[in-house]
Formats: C-alpha cells, sequence, structure tokens
C-alpha cells in the first residue's frame, strides 16, 4: 500500500510518500526562524507550517509521480511534540482524508524514530519473526529512550533520561561554548579535533545505572561551571578540547546505561534498533557499533537521511498500522498528544 504521511511535531515540516519500507518520495522544510531564540519557538513554529504544508506536501506528491487520489491512506504525526505544531498537521491530514477518502492514521513521533532503521538496505526484515526480544534506542533531542520491541506495536520502556535528553544536552554543551544554535553538530565537529581526556569531567550517576535511568542536567552543570572557571578567551584547541570532554562523557554514559539495563532485566537479545536525530553523530555510531560487538548484538541504524525527523519513518510505522487497520474512525476525536508516550495505545 502507498501512504501519504505528514509530521508537524517540531521545526521540520515534513511530507513523504512510502510504500511498506520503501521511500518513494520524501520532503522536508528545516525552520530558521529560531535560532537567535537559541531554541525552538512553538509559535513561530506553527506560523512557519502554516506557510509550507501545502508545497511540502505537494513536492512529495509530485515527486514519486503518483496523484493523491492513487494513494491508500494519509497518516499523522499525532504526537509527542509541540502541541500547536502537531496541530497543523493534523488538521491538514484530516482535511485531505475526507477531501479524497482516504483512511487517516495516526502515527507516535517515537515510534516512527523506533521503525525508521527498516528503511536501510542492509535490513534484514526477516528478524521480525523474532523468538527473543529486539531492542530499541532512541535518541534525539527531546527523548533518550531504551524500548523493548515485544512485537511491532508493543512496547515497553526500559530506561529513560529523568531530566534532558541527549540531544538537549550536547546542545547545550555547546551554547556554553557560544556556538550558534543548534549547535549539536558544531560540537560534534569540534570535538573530532579534540582530546575528550583533556579535561575531567563527572560521569552522571555513576554506580546508579542499575535504576535505568539516564541524566545529563548533573553534566551539564559541571560542564558550565568548567568553561567559567577558565576566566579567559578560549582558543580554538581549548574549544575543542572541551566539546571533546563532554562528548566523551555524554556518550559513555548512554552507553552504560544501556549495558546495566540488558544486565538489570536478564535480556537475551540479538537486535538492537537505533533511530533519533542525534544518532547522525558519527562518534556516537562507533560507539554504539562498539558496544554491539561486545555484548554480540547486531546494531541496526537508521540511514542517514532519516535521523532527523522526517515524515518517511511516519509512513513506515504507518505502514504496520494500515495492514492492521488501525485507521482513526472518528476524526473528530483525533486530538494533539503533545506527551504521547510510545507504550499508550491512543
Amino acid at each position: 500500500m502507498k501512504i501519504l504521511a505528514i509530521e508537524t511535531s517540531c521545526d521540520e515540516t515534513a511530507a513523504a510518500v512510502v510504500e511498506n519500507t520503501s521511500i518513494l518520495s520524501s520532503v522536508k522544510f528545516t525552520q530558521t526562524s529560531h535560532a537567535e531564540f537559541g531554541g525552538v519557538v512553538p509559535s513561530l513554529a506553527k506560523r512557519d507550517h502554516e506557510v509550507k504544508i501545502d508545497e511540502i506536501i505537494q513536492k512529495a506528491i509530485v515527486n514519486c509521480k503518483l496523484k493523491i487520489e492513487n494513494l491508500d491512506a494519509i497518516a499523522v504525526t499525532a504526537g509527542p511534540g509541540l502541541a500547536i505544531a502537531l496541530e497543523v498537521g493534523i488538521s491538514k491530514a484530516k482535511e485531505l482524508a475526507i477531501k479524497f477518502n482516504k483512511p487517516l492514521i495516526a502515527v507516535n513521533h517515537i515510534e516512527g524514530h523506533l521503525l525508521s532503521p527498516l528503511a536501510s538496505p542492509n535490513f534484514q526484515f526477516s528478524i521480525f519473526n523474532f523468538q527473543k526480544p529486539v531492542l530499541g534506542l532512541i535518541v534525539s533531542g527531546g527523548h533518550t529512550e531504551l524500548i523493548l520491541i515485544e512485537k511491532i506495536g508493543k512496547y515497553k520502556i526500559l530506561a529513560q533520561t529523568l531530566d534532558d535528553a541527549l540531544g538537549e544536552a550536547l546542545d547545550k554543551a555547546a551554547r556554553i561554548l557560544d556556538m550558534p544554535y543548534p549547535g549539536g553538530a558544531l560540537l560534534e565537529k569540534a570535538a573530532a579535533l579534540g582530546n575528550p581526556k583533556k579535561y575531567l569531567l563527572p560521569l552522571p550517576m555513576a554506580g546508579k545505572e542499575n535504576r535505568n535511568e539516564l541524566s545529563y542536567s548533573g553534566l551539564k552543570a559541571a560542564f558550565a561551571r568548567l568553561v567559567s572557571a577558565q576566566k579567559k578567551i578560549l582558543s580554538t584547541q581549548e574549544i575543542n578540547d572541551l566539546a571533546a570532554s563532554f562528548q566523551n562523557r555524554a556518550f559513555e554514559h548512554l552507553i552504560r546505561v544501556i549495558k546495566k539495563s540488558i544486565e538489570h532485566f536478564s535480556l537475551s537479545t540479538e537486535y538492537l534498533l537505533v533511530g533519533g536525530g542525534v544518532i547522525a553523530n558519527t562518534e556516537l555510531r562507533k560507539r554504539l557499533g562498539l558496544m554491539g560487538n561486545d555484548l554480540g548484538i547486531e546494531v541496526y541504524f537508521a540511514p542517514m537521511e532519516l535521523t532527523g525527523d522526517n515524515a518517511a519513518m511516519i509512513g513506515i510505522a504507518a505502514s504496520f498500522k494500515f495492514t492492521k487497520k488501525q485507521f482513526v474512525t472518528d476524526f473528530d476525536s483525533l486530538d494533539r498528544l503533545p506527551r504521547w508516550r510510545i507504550d499508550q495505545a491512543v
């Protein structure tokens, strides 16, 4: 089946046409109006979504050389995300579903990230005939979660952050170093040229990882104190070393919690699916791959083009819902779900 998917959960206006796990077209517009504020401003996000959404949807349909009449369903992110941003996508999806008499599918944004590795050409779909549990890891600006996939559509959160998500922590560390928003990618570039052992930073929750919780607020505070204590204009190399030291500890904490969670829950798993915007970070991919080798777990990453927010991943998740006929039966009842957890039914 062919599905038109719409994503407006934060500051990406995106649309895609997906057939099962194959991406026929994918288009997105990244908003730039938030940079001067150092973070996403919900009212500006809504405004930009409203301006761009029709154009983005039209491009997605034209690019796959189909007409909307030829599609089998409309899918849309219902949450989690910014409420007034979600509203734009949901309203447009309802409008199109009614106008063209198409089934409407509500998708959890995190489930989209979780299933995005299925679009990888290296992915072997047969692993979902598994006898053992499959693990999923979401690492993004708003979420850091380790998830047990009992089957597609049935999930259990094993570990999650108590405060900042990893992506948020990286952005804040970049801001402390006076890098412009969003700073995570800039921090990564600096870290690649730095010495990760130059500055000693505390390892978050050291010795407490069996609680299956992550926390980055303490690391961020320690980093801010370290930078402030320099009391001078930092050289380029010092900035690189600071970036590398922060990133090193942040990633080390994540890897330790994953290992402790696997041990704590006595999980016997062969596969780990990894998605989310932070997975575009080359160093993190490397470390997760090495962790997989150490544990005998095969790690599947989302394709680079699907690491950030996008509509293709929403279409992939919707494809599984389509086969189970999990459609929205009452359009009026579909509302924004800004805090929708992946382990909660709609």
